[in-house]
């Protein structure tokens, strides 16, 4: 019996190791290397994976001139609904490989379940690792979607998926999950570095010389992070990721890399019981309609990605019970949350370091746009004086360390959605309006340059 060969992968990056070591040395970090049992790959143990890859039909690269090479344009797939288009940048790029991550049960399945129902003239093999047949057709029919160009097949095997692949010939495929498909290739278990990086080369070759685009579903470590080694997102074309609180309805997807587009864009699906549904403007949907206006609530025009938003930002200022007063932000960063109260302290005269503040983005969604800064800590002061900011004002402006008002970006599209929305009166930084032609908008945009001001303005 001959002995088996392991090595050393890191958890973090992937890199291969002879030995153990504390620290990786490639990307530093400690306690990531674990042995695991690896196979080489021989001619003749060799398996066929597809119809591309013989070893008669295997073609020899050489170098080319840049001038030389023809563009061969490939029209994008397009795949049904709004939301997922503007995130993938216009549509599926044939060829390409997806990878798609989340929480467990936030919905991963279900969209690409729908993604793979809803592409009528396609052919769509669906990879389940997971689910049996019989659950992925209850989930189907609650969904209420049927064609007859999905496939289903329960297999966890590469080699075994390709066999299939050159049967049906699909035209996108879907891999549900990459943590659980193996390779006959390494000897590890699956989910492992190895494993992984393994399967994941197999359907970036197979989707290279096809053309065919391959969406995976990966799982997310409990730090949020992708799980896997690192180099399992250099290695595909787009990284999608799904995010919402398992409180709230909505669910947000985001690009992370994209080669073919943007990585700005953001889609909103709201989860029902017949599936995801979309949401076409959220707008309405983040603004609670309150009868009489209440205090410490201001609403606050940020973008996602070239989508304008209106978003509600919530405060509650309250006197320390237990002596040290607490800092708490659900929905934005507590560290410039922090930054920003002392801006009130130092520069405007407001003492909060004796109060407790909490912070809440309303709809259960995470900003990171600067933007709100204005809106956030107009909510602050709203609520530390017990004065309702009234409900036909909103902000757009970065409120810098000086407490001056800073510009934002795109101001023209946050004026826009405001107007759109009903809103008579919104906060800009006078910088913004440098080239911003005011008699286009029929709401009061109101121009202020310090903190002092905007308290003035709205509280008197």
């Amino acid at each position: 019996m001959s002995k088996l060969k392991t090595s050393y992968f890191c958890q973090s990056c992937g890199t291969q190791a002879a030995k153990w070591s504390g620290k990786c040395n490639s990307c530093g970090e400690w306690n990531t290397m674990v042995e695991e049992v690896l196979k080489k790959e021989t001619k003749n143990d060799r398996l066929q994976l597809f119809s591309g890859n013989k070893s008669d039909n295997l073609r020899s690269n050489q170098s080319v001139k840049l001038q030389e090479i023809g563009v061969s344009e490939y029209p994008r797939i397009q795949v049904p609904g709004q939301e997922l288009t503007r995130v993938l940048g216009g549509g599926v790029v044939p060829g390409s490989l997806v990878l798609f991550g989340g929480e467990p049960g936030i919905g991963k399945s279900t969209l690409m379940l729908q993604l793979a129902l809803r592409l009528k003239n396609i052919r769509v093999l669906y990879v389940s690792g997971e689910e049996s047949e019989q659950q992925i057709k209850m989930r189907a029919e609650r969904i209420g979607i049927t064609t007859e160009n999905c496939f289903i097949l329960q297999e966890t095997n590469t080699q075994n998926i390709f066999v299939q692949i050159e049967k049906i010939e699909p035209q996108l495929v879907v891999i549900d999950s990459i943590q659980t498909i193996h390779t006959a290739y390494v000897e590890s278990s699956p989910g492992s570095v190895s494993q992984v990086r393994e399967c994941t080369a197999e359907f970036l070759r197979f989707a290279n010389e096809t053309n065919v685009p391959v969406f995976m579903i990966g799982h997310i470590t409990k730090d949020g992070n992708l799980a896997g080694p690192k180099v399992l997102e250099h290695m595909v074309d787009t990284v999608l990721q799904f995010e919402g609180d398992r409180n709230h309805i909505y669910r947000l997807l985001r690009v992370t890399k994209n080669r073919f587009g943007s990585t700005n864009e953001m889609g909103i699906y709201e989860m029902s019981g017949d599936g995801l549904k979309e949401v076409n403007n959220p707008s309405e949907i983040l603004i609670t309609n309150r009868q009489t206006p209440t205090s410490g609530v201001a609403i606050a025009a940020t973008l996602e990605g070239n989508r304008p938003l209106l978003i509600e930002t919530q405060a509650l200022v309250s006197t320390a019970a237990y002596g040290t007063p607490q800092r708490s932000s659900t929905g934005f960063d507590l560290r410039r949350l922090s930054m920003l109260l002392a801006v009130l302290e130092k520069r405007c005269g407001f003492r909060l370091g004796a109060k407790d503040v909490f912070i809440n983005i309303a709809g259960g969604i995470k900003v990171e746009d600067p933007g709100i800064d204005l809106a956030l800590l107009c909510a602050v002061l709203s609520s530390n004086e017990d004065l309702a900011i009234p409900q036909n004002i909103c902000f757009a402006a970065e409120v810098g360390l000086t407490g001056e008002i800073r510009p934002v970006s795109r101001i023209e599209q946050r004026i826009s959605e405001a107007q759109k929305l009903g809103f008579e009166k919104i906060f800009i930084s006078s910088y913004n309006l440098k080239g911003l032609n005011i008699q286009h908008f029929k709401i009061e945009i109101i121009a202020v340059s310090k903190m002092e001001d905007v308290f003035v303005k709205l509280f008197g």
